[in-house]
């Protein structure tokens, strides 16, 4: 076994059911993608872009509530994401953390709902300027990896995604080396962490657009990537899912 790639798109708070035509065109514009490929939209259009997607693009959830059922407001079950057609959810998302102070632990505990309801929880980790300027990088992501992923968790449940915070939707990316390094180090971290380390899908994210995903997708222990913008344009994405067919 040999992680698996995937190619997730994240649409965050945009998209309407007009929308939903971009997954059309995708489906048109890869009808046999060689990798896994994933749309997460806001929660009200999860169950429409499910009907929508077919067998070629899976769809997801962007977050999760750490109980099974309850009076929490406002807020979603895993159970109810995967009733209504997802097979992932995106936790720990740095925009998760900063606008509504997700810790670590809430992120770990998230995640294992996930795991009970049969979702995959991709988890997110990555550091803001501030600490790359302070050369604090690898010790930030060692304690979010250490802190976000749950016991039980393995390369079947489980995807990393590492996104830089100073890197999502500014248009700045990362050096070639800069994300090998964290790659490099969020593999061999892992393996003290889940089992199957070797196995598990490492997913870049950050300003990834079809121009820079061929080289990026190059990297060792780059297993896909995590796309904001890009996703939300079916020759965008497209792009971006052909590149990585195309990596070794």
């Amino acid at each position: 076994m040999a992680p698996r790639k995937l190619a997730a798109g994240n649409w965050k708070m945009n998209g309407n059911l007009a929308a939903l035509d971009q997954i059309d065109e995708l489906r048109a514009a890869c009808p046999a993608p060689a990798c896994d490929v994933l749309i997460c939209p806001p929660a009200v259009l999860l169950h429409p872009m499910a009907a929508r997607a077919g067998d070629m693009i899976a769809v997801g959830g962007q977050d999760c509530h750490a109980n099974a059922a309850g009076a929490h407001t406002g807020d979603i079950a895993a159970a109810q994401l995967k009733d209504a057609g997802a097979t992932y959810v995106i936790l720990g998302h740095s925009e998760r953390r900063a606008d509504h102070g997700e810790t670590d632990a809430q992120v770990a505990a998230k995640a294992a709902a996930a795991h009970a309801a049969g979702l995959i929880a991709i988890i997110c980790v990555g550091e803001t300027e501030a600490e790359r300027d302070a050369g604090s990088t690898l010790d930030v992501i060692g304690t979010q990896l250490a802190g976000s992923i749950p016991a039980g968790a393995g390369a079947a449940n489980t995807v990393i995604a590492y996104e830089p915070v100073w890197a999502i939707g500014t248009g700045r990316t990362p050096t070639l080396d800069q994300i090998t390094e964290v790659h490099d180090f969020m593999r061999d971290r892992l393996t003290g962490h889940m089992a199957g380390a070797d196995d598990c899908s490492l997913l870049y994210g950050g300003s990834v657009k079809p121009g820079n995903a061929a080289e990026i997708f190059a990297i060792v222990n780059v297993d896909g990537a995590l796309v904001g913008g890009a996703s939300l344009k079916a020759a965008d994405f497209a792009g971006i899912v052909t590149a990585l067919d195309a990596a070794n």
